[in-house]
């Protein structure tokens, strides 16, 4: 049977309730296996919708990537991908360095995934936004990147898409074809504003149901206001200054040290943080099991950090960009203020700090890709394990953010994810922190506390520590419509391939992935899955879907729209692996690497 939420609490992986957080249609045709090699591929058609072309898969992998496969004599680079068809997708092994190893049909209800090591926290991956999933047929009718997949989704969530006016708003409808309980409000109408003030004033005036992320310095004011109703948000998130290691100085340990060591962080907080914000001593929330073990970060020491750069042997002045988007988000609530701060902190170093605000969607590309020196990012939990802060960011499938990989992390990051023994993991997890204050790819400067808004008539009202609201259970007396404004406009409604929360909410209306987070909180439970039962080594998960469900074109649900869903992000060599930047950051976070990974630069 299915691992209820006790179980897997019991087995301390990371799926309890953490302490604090309790209040808060496929083708059905048969398709025949296709490989893809080098220098022969099978041509996909509407019966493999799955499967990579043969250019695809040359160019994304070389004999030099590290996860690429055996290279043929010929030194042509051989496809990782061993099954590609519309029932299965499987790699050729585990070599290429994820721990995903196969996913299968088993018939129109039954999804098997097979890992390729025992992963403890899969539940609660299979639930987060980015694996909502997807029709097939869309998928292929749409080449996985248009228009009309990015702006026109599919899904079988409670909502469906009516409109979209590009910088103004997203409206979205009833599902007529949704399985579960009916939305108790018709029409969800997205606004948004990146002015906090701008957001509460329309909140007051009448023109919004809710709001996103009001100034901290409102707080009290709302909460004084009988008309409205403050939702604060725990703080399970990290705001970072990350550094690329990949460009001097910044190349240079000690010049990363020293920066470390001249940031006020507690200062940070005090000036630009709600109440319930803290300054960080570790990357991960230290609610998140083996988040906070192992050696802290320095706290501020400017005499220190001068001395680490003159042992640099660097000259100063030295001339760094800092980049940042300007979004308020829950780990960052006011950007400017924070990157004016950072910059005069960090000219009694002798560094030079220039400001280099950037629309949202190029400023995550450029992050991803390794193109900015110095930037301000954040992350907020998507399920609550240490894997999803520490894995995302530093293990091996992790974007070019910050440079090359830390082999001696990666190391550690792959062994703890296998482990279903909390004090083991920690352990592990405790030497990782410590490997972060010696190599310093980032300076964690606060886990945000945040908060929405609401009109007061609104029932069903909530926020959550994941920051998932969801809009189906909310409504408002003799009133069908609920308007929403968040900070920003969706950069795309297919998210997985989009890392901001902005999309991600739109998103979750949508699409329904296997498994769901409890609403306002992080347990999990059923979603397009009834049942999701492991083997005993926790290499095999099989999930029983729930019948009867369509997509909101009509097509009938099936287990070959997960097995495309999933594969489609999975190998870079699938012709459908294309979607808004082609980055598609989430899946190695959660599954280590792709297949036909291109090499690492």
């Amino acid at each position: 049977m299915k691992i209820s939420t006790k179980k897997y609490a019991a087995m301390a992986i990371g799926l309890m309730l953490l302490p604090g957080l309790a209040a808060c249609g496929g083708d059905t045709s048969t398709a025949t296996p296709i490989a893809p090699t080098a220098t022969t591929a099978a041509v996909a058609t509407a019966t493999t919708a799955v499967a990579p072309t043969a250019t695809k898969a040359t160019s994304a992998a070389t004999a030099t990537s590290a996860t690429s496969a055996a290279t043929a004599t010929t030194g042509a680079p051989v496809s990782q991908t061993g099954t590609a068809t519309d029932s299965k997708y499987a790699a050729v092994d585990c070599s290429y360095g994820g721990t995903m190893k196969s996913i299968e049909a088993v018939d129109d209800s039954t999804v098997k995934f097979t890992l390729c090591a025992a992963d403890p926290a899969f539940p609660a991956q299979i639930a987060f936004a980015s694996l909502g999933i997807q029709s097939a047929k869309h998928l292929q009718e749409t080449g996985g990147g248009t228009p009309a997949l990015l702006e026109h989704p599919v899904g079988t969530g409670a909502y469906v898409l009516k409109e979209w006016v590009r910088g103004d708003h997203l409206t979205l409808e009833a599902n007529p074809n949704y399985w579960g309980d009916a939305p108790k409000t018709k029409t969800i109408i997205f606004k948004w504003n990146k002015e906090a003030t701008a957001r509460l004033t329309s909140l007051k005036a009448g023109e919004a149901d809710g709001i996103d992320n009001p100034d901290t310095n409102d707080f009290a004011a709302i909460q004084a206001d009988t008309s409205l109703k403050l939702f604060p948000r725990d703080a399970l998130n990290v705001f970072y200054l990350g550094m690329n290691t990949a460009k001097a100085p910044l190349d240079n340990d000690k010049v990363r040290q020293a920066i470390a060591m001249a940031i006020d962080k507690p200062g940070i907080v005090k000036k630009f943080y709600p109440a319930g914000s803290t300054a960080a001593d570790y990357f991960t929330p230290c609610a998140i099991p083996g988040g906070c073990e192992g050696t802290k970060f320095p706290a501020l020491d400017l005499a220190g950090a001068k001395k680490l750069l003159a042992d640099a042997g660097v000259t100063t002045p030295i001339n760094l960009k800092l980049a940042y988007r300007d979004v308020n988000r829950t780990y960052l609530p006011s950007p400017p203020k924070v990157a004016e701060e950072l910059q005069a902190q960090l000219a009694p170093l002798g560094i030079n700090v220039t400001i280099d605000v950037q629309e949202s969607g190029t400023f995550l590309d450029n992050a991803s890709k390794g193109n900015l020196e110095l930037f301000m990012l954040g992350w907020g939990a998507d399920f609550p394990d240490a894997t999803n802060f520490l894995d995302q960011h530093f293990g091996k499938g992790a974007n070019n953010s910050f440079g090359p990989k830390f082999s001696d992390i990666t190391s550690l990051l792959t062994q703890a994810a296998a482990l279903s023994d909390q004090t083991q993991r920690k352990a592990l997890y405790g030497q990782v922190n410590t490997l972060l204050t010696q190599h310093v790819p980032m300076v964690p400067i606060a886990h945000g506390g945040s908060a929405a808004v609401y009109l007061a008539s609104v029932e069903g009202a909530h926020t959550s520590p994941l920051g998932n609201e969801i809009f189906r259970v909310m409504s408002e007396p003799n009133k069908d419509t609920l308007v929403w404004i968040q900070n920003s406009e969706p950069l795309s409604l297919y998210c997985s391939d989009e890392t901001d929360g902005e999309s991600l909410r739109a998103c979750e209306q949508i699409f329904d992935p296997l498994l769901n987070y409890k609403i306002g909180g992080v347990d999990v439970e059923k979603g397009l899955a009834d049942s999701w039962t492991p083997n005993t080594d926790l290499t095999e998960w099989t999930i029983k879907l729930h019948p009867g469900v369509k997509f909101s074109d009509g097509t009938a649900l099936s287990a070959k729209d997960v097995v495309a869903t999933y594969a489609v992000q999975w190998d870079v060599a699938n012709k459908l692996h294309k979607g808004n930047t082609g980055n598609f950051d989430y899946w190695p976070g959660l599954f280590g690497a792709f297949l036909n990974a291109p090499p690492a630069k």
